[in-house]
């Protein structure tokens, strides 16, 4: 089994952690062509947007990180990462729906400066103001929705927990992760202990190391950042216009085809 992934993506660490929750082996591989638009060879055949992760079970490609996450549920159905009580599964999709979207577009804004220094002076320090804000209003968002229980499933680790693991960490690693001994600052140190967490995080963090030395291909061109309809949203809505109007004059963002989804 092939999963196509970038270590950065947030979705396809989901993807890792629910495989590896369950004891599915698997091959990661980052598609050669990726980030260059390209429409030939493997990758783009099994997901014509050109985006991962893309999971490559035998004769079955799927692509959506929500659908993969409902085909892993399906075909490997223990342990459950889904409860069975029907609230309970939607307050697990929610969960994350707002992380998949919300959460993920701010993350996504951020590490557009920091990495890729899309904006320079007082824009950029507006736009890191802007997502620093938003990080703190989803992360008390996320602590009610926590509560008092170890895990957002309650009682075990379920499919909100690995909804959530990747954007709250990548805030963490941004700075911006919630304050030290609060239940989410508690939850995340509790996460990551878990082996299926603790090995797509140190994936997180090698391929984090070396962006410094790839952001350059993404800002000349070489390779492109593609900007999802929330993204591009959160850019627009945020006073990032300019950033992207700049992307798209120096071709180094993209929009996926057909679609913005994930």
């Amino acid at each position: 089994m092939l999963l196509y992934e970038h270590p950065l993506s947030s979705y396809a660490q989901k993807i890792k952690i629910a495989l590896r929750e369950k004891g599915v082996p698997f091959g990661a591989e980052l598609p050669e062509s990726f980030g260059t638009g390209r429409l030939d060879g493997p990758f783009a055949a099994a997901n014509p947007r050109t985006e991962v992760p893309v999971l490559i079970d035998g004769d079955v490609t799927i692509f959506e990180s929500t659908v993969i996450l409902e085909y892993i549920e399906e075909r490997w159905p223990e342990p459950p990462l889904l409860p069975r009580d029907p609230a309970a599964r939607a307050f697990a999709r929610v969960t994350e729906d707002v992380c998949d979207t919300q959460y993920e577009a701010v993350n996504w804004g951020f590490g557009e400066i920091l990495w890729f220094k899309r904006a320079t002076g007082d824009l950029a320090e507006h736009l890191r103001a802007e997502a620093a804000a938003q990080t703190r209003t989803l992360q008390d968002w996320l602590t009610k929705r926590l509560g008092a229980a170890d895990w957002f499933g309650g009682k075990g680790f379920g499919w909100a927990d690995a909804a959530v693991a990747p954007m709250l960490n990548r805030s963490v690693h941004y700075g911006l992760g919630p304050e030290p001994g609060t239940p989410l600052a508690v939850w995340h140190a509790r996460v990551t202990a878990r082996p299926s967490v603790a090995q797509t995080f140190a994936e997180f963090d090698a391929a984090a190391a070396r962006m410094a030395a790839a952001s350059e291909m993404y800002t000349t061109g070489g390779r492109r950042r593609e900007y999802r309809d929330h993204r591009l949203e959160w850019m627009i809505r945020s006073g990032g216009v300019e950033v992207v109007l700049a992307g798209l004059r120096d071709g180094n963002i993209r929009f996926p085809w057909p679609g913005g989804t994930h």
